[in-house]
């Protein structure tokens, strides 16, 4: 899809009908018991219901007849018994099949989820945030609304179709035929409206997620809009956007109304042949009024059925539409099916970086054939200017993005981004909304609140936790208590600690808590990194003198790597960013981060960006070299400005 400036947009896939169908039966066969007591009960409740009509004619026979009052007692008598096991039958019938519906769409959204959870971040950034949101929100609610009103009346018509047909057949078998006038025309009917239906409901969603791709553009920069004074612009294109969902919904309207029309025609069609039938059924004899009586209820009785099966096609296509973009959201192979077929790893794992080439823009890469060992159980810390390529070579190790070209290896696989293998700690730490223990349960589901409480004096949390109004039950996040920037990083090491994963990657993880808080967050992810593989953004050098390694980066390649007391010897970059650094703290920090006092960690604000030109002295991030500028990569190469790495 193109956008309205001409950048192309990789949809998240959809997938074809057949695919579509095939997941259904997946999801519906874990329930086969439920989906059959569903279906017998509705087939008995219909069958119930399909004695009316003859009672009814019975009754019409004994007027004709000028019978007594008296024999109508029973006929009377049993229409309310067949209402009263109708009705009963009718909703335990329908509360099966809905039942089943929605246990099967539980499971597509956990899968959904599950998988959209997982995606690469650059394949949902190529598709647009809009897109998926889409399916998220609208998708999931046509399913979930389908499945909820259409699923089971679409069941329960499709059965009374049926077996009303078979009574008028027992009937006789002409009045059968005289009501299938009405098929022809029905059935072309809905074959018209599925042809124009299906590719309208697919455009709609792909329109509607290019007009939410476009309203969280312009909201979501509305301070640039307003700055530029591209207001008039965004505005041209918001409301394009919508005058083309709207072109679309309205046309869907148009192909409701001519489908319900035509449907009439049908219903007059029919019921004129089966009165015509009747006619001359009881002019011959052959039938009595009665029983030609039934046969007009029975068909008239068809009505409501067909068209609710015939009008729920419009929820059906909808649904199938939202449906077919769900299953192929859940169908797409992300790395941790790669991860799921590579051998358990035992201990920490080692990662293997070779030729790795990245870009977030095409022709503008980030990263430079970088090739980079990380031994297991090793700490490296990666260090540079802002803009070397640091954060993005963390989360092609964490498996948040698949690098270009090269291969990433963690532990002999691809890294995947569920959290089993990589633990990764960045500045943008969210806090969940909800108790603080289910906060942390998120990590490791069934810890209970001693392993809790553990986590959190591992990182130096226990204390403030147990002042909270009501500990580890104390609601955060939105509409909760408000946690500082510090707190809410310790709550995200602790988290680290519960879900214990053997490679760690900490970028900018600690930088933005002030000096003593600072201190605690070091000590904090010194504890979280014991016993792992760690690869460590250090945007402080006090981090990096106590890693196992450094490696320096600069405009996406790396330029040195050894230990700290190796590259302050070669007099190199690094030596020459360490005299920048260390110039700037007092004596005795500088002595104790040279001595590898300063545990490792990583550090940025918690919810900024790494800033442009690489920090001051004074706020302890990594300054551009003395005597020299910070480097800034080529036009070729210069990331794009929503991935400042």
């Amino acid at each position: 899809m193109t956008t309205e400036d001409g950048t192309e947009r990789d949809l998240l896939p959809t997938a074809t009908p057949a695919r579509t169908r095939a997941a259904v039966r997946e999801l519906l066969r874990p329930h086969r018991v439920l989906a059959g007591a569903g279906f017998a009960v509705l087939v008995v409740a219909t069958a119930v219901g399909l004695l009316t009509q003859p009672l009814l004619g019975r009754i019409v026979d004994l007027v004709t007849r000028h019978r007594s009052p008296d024999a109508l007692t029973w006929p009377v008598l049993a229409l309310a018994g067949i209402a009263l096991v109708q009705g009963a039958s009718t909703a335990w019938g329908m509360a099966l099949v809905s039942r089943l519906g929605e246990t099967a769409l539980a499971r597509l959204r956990e899968l959904f989820v599950e998988r959209a959870l997982s995606l690469p971040l650059d394949r949902v950034e190529r598709a647009g945030s809009g897109d998926l949101n889409a399916r998220v929100t609208r998708d999931v609610s046509r399913v979930a609304e389908a499945v909820r009103t259409a699923l089971p009346e679409l069941a329960r018509s499709g059965l009374s179709i049926v077996l009303t047909l078979g009574a008028l057949a027992l009937l006789d078998w002409r009045f059968l035929v005289a009501a299938l006038v009405a098929v022809p025309v029905q059935a072309w009917t809905a074959r018209w409206y599925v042809r124009h239906a299906v590719p309208l409901y697919a455009r709609e969603r792909i329109v509607t997620g290019a007009q939410q791709q476009q309203l969280l553009d312009t909201i979501g920069g509305a301070r640039t809009v307003r700055a530029y004074g591209l207001q008039a612009e965004h505005d041209r294109r918001v409301t394009a956007r919508s005058r083309a969902a709207v072109d679309l919904t309205m046309r869907g309207v148009r192909l409701v109304l001519r489908f319900y029309g035509r449907l009439h025609v049908a219903e007059y069609l029919g019921l004129a042949a089966v009165l015509l039938t009747g006619f001359l059924l009881v002019r011959d004899d052959a039938v009595s009024v009665g029983t030609a009586t039934a046969a007009a209820l029975y068909f008239h009785s068809l009505f409501t059925p067909v068209n609710t099966a015939l009008v729920l096609l419009d929820d059906a296509q909808s649904a199938t539409a939202g449906l077919a973009r769900l299953v192929g959201v859940v169908d797409v192979r992300a790395e941790e099916d790669a991860a799921d077929g590579a051998a358990p790893v035992t201990g920490p794992p080692g990662v293997v970086v070779s030729g790795v080439t990245h870009a977030y823009v095409p022709g503008r890469p980030v990263l430079h054939g970088v090739d980079l060992e990380v031994r297991p159980g090793e700490r490296v810390a990666l260090v540079g200017a802002s803009g070397a390529g640091k954060t993005t070579l963390a989360k092609l190790v964490a498996g948040l993005h698949r690098a270009e070209s090269g291969s990433v290896r963690v532990g002999g696989a691809e890294p995947d981004a569920s959290g089993r293998l990589v633990g990764l700690v960045t500045q943008e730490v969210h806090v969940f909304a909800g108790p603080l223990a289910e906060d942390l349960r998120l990590a490791r589901p069934g810890a209970d609140a001693a392993e809790l409480r553990e986590a959190l004096a591992a990182v130096g949390a226990l204390e403030w936790v147990e002042r909270l109004p009501e500990g580890l039950g104390t609601v955060v996040g939105e509409g909760g208590h408000r946690l500082t920037t510090d707190r809410a990083q310790q709550l995200a090491l602790a988290r680290l600690l519960l879900a214990d994963p053997p490679l760690v990657v900490l970028d900018e993880a600690t930088a933005e808590a002030g000096s003593s808080g600072a201190r605690v967050l070091d000590e904090a992810a010194e504890r979280a990194l014991r016993g792992r593989t760690a690869l460590v953004v250090a945007h402080r050098l006090g981090q990096a003198a106590a890693a196992d390694r450094v490696v320096v980066m600069d405009a996406g390649r790396i330029v040195e790597q050894g230990t700290h007391e190796e590259l302050l010897a070669a007099g190199g970059a690094y030596a020459t960013l360490w005299r920048a650094w260390s110039g700037s703290r007092s004596p005795g920090e500088s002595v104790r981060a040279a001595e590898g006092g300063v545990p490792a960690g990583g550090g940025t604000p918690a919810g900024g960006g790494t800033p442009a030109g690489g920090g001051t002295p004074a706020d302890g991030r990594v300054p551009a070299a003395k005597g020299r500028p910070a480097p800034v990569p080529p036009p070729s190469s210069a990331p794009s400005p929503a991935h400042p790495e």
